[in-house]
């Protein structure tokens, strides 16, 4: 098994043709045939089936392939740090849409600047966040548990080789456009809400409510409008007098004034952590990255 043979079922897969795969990795269909079949002859097992409509992937492919994803992903890694020729390092972080994780993001690339390294921040859906971290593609993932998801995730994160450490509890909180009707309210309860459309990230193609980024994700809205990014929540928040429901904590360095968040009465306690691959030790930046993140957890 080589890792030749590696990218070459990985480029099937992503192609879904053999053919296609062989005129992306510039060798003959006959030669990446030849090279599939000696590592399934390996494995013991068919990794793809064929028809007239090309390849799809076997339940024992799917698996094979994911480690043959991790390693890699783990060689580009290394290769990118290490080649000759390839001075810079490479420092990646995974987050839900969380303003204190770019916050924090901002000020360690400050502190450290960027002639040593290149820097990735990739804030995402959770599942995604999960698997970046799982892949090499992150470092660290930040995200949150609560009573509805814990156990789901909890699950997800041993079968991914992943371990959660929490950061800082919070109540749930509704987030508001500083002019919405309801902003100089103390407290709010569902039922406040309820004229107002709600505002939620998509999940993602997993669809399981457990990935949610917003609690009370069981909650039958009257109104709900799902976006893929923070921007668009922003405006819709804005345009539409929406909400969203949130861990309470703004990064006035990077919101401003604008907007304002107020406890939910009907909300539970969400455990902001972050994710690392299991008993790996964080590189200085994860631990620079951690202390500025605790910082701005607080602000």
């Amino acid at each position: 098994m080589t890792l030749q043979q590696l990218k070459y079922v990985i480029a099937i897969a992503d192609s879904g043709s053999v053919n296609s795969a062989a005129k992306s990795l510039y060798i003959s269909q006959p030669s990446l045939s030849s090279a599939v079949k000696e590592l399934e002859e390996e494995t013991g097992f068919e990794l793809f089936r064929r028809s007239n409509r090309g390849v799809t992937v076997t339940a024992e492919g799917e698996e094979f392939l994911n480690y043959a994803r991790q390693i890699c992903e783990q060689y580009a890694l290394l290769e990118g740090r290490f080649a000759a020729g390839r001075s810079k390092k490479k420092f990646s972080v995974s987050t839900q849409h969380y303003t204190f994780a770019i916050n924090a993001f901002v000020e360690m690339v400050r502190k450290v600047g960027m002639e040593e390294y290149e820097f990735s921040i990739l804030e995402t859906r959770t599942y995604e966040c999960v698997e970046n971290v799982r892949d090499y593609k992150s470092e660290l993932g930040i995200l949150y548990l609560d009573d509805f998801n814990e156990k789901y995730l909890t699950k997800l994160f041993e079968e991914n080789n992943l371990e959660f450490h929490p950061l800082r509890d919070c109540s749930t909180c509704v987030y508001l456009w500083g002019e919405h009707p309801l902003a100089g309210c103390g407290q709010l309860t569902m039922a406040d809400l309820e004229p107002y459309p709600c505002i939620a990230f998509e999940i993602g193609k997993q669809n399981s409510l457990f990935l949610s980024e917003e609690v009370m994700s069981t909650y039958q809205y009257r109104q709900l409008i799902r976006v893929s990014d923070r921007a668009t929540v922003l405006n819709l928040l804005k345009g539409l007098n929406g909400y969203t429901l949130c861990s309470g904590i703004i990064c006035r360095p990077l919101n401003g004034s604008e907007y304002t968040t107020i406890p939910l009465a009907e909300g539970g306690v969400m455990h902001i952590g972050y994710i690392q691959r299991r008993g790996s030790r964080l590189s200085r930046l994860g631990e620079l990255y951690l202390q500025e993140v605790r910082k701005s957890i607080l602000l």
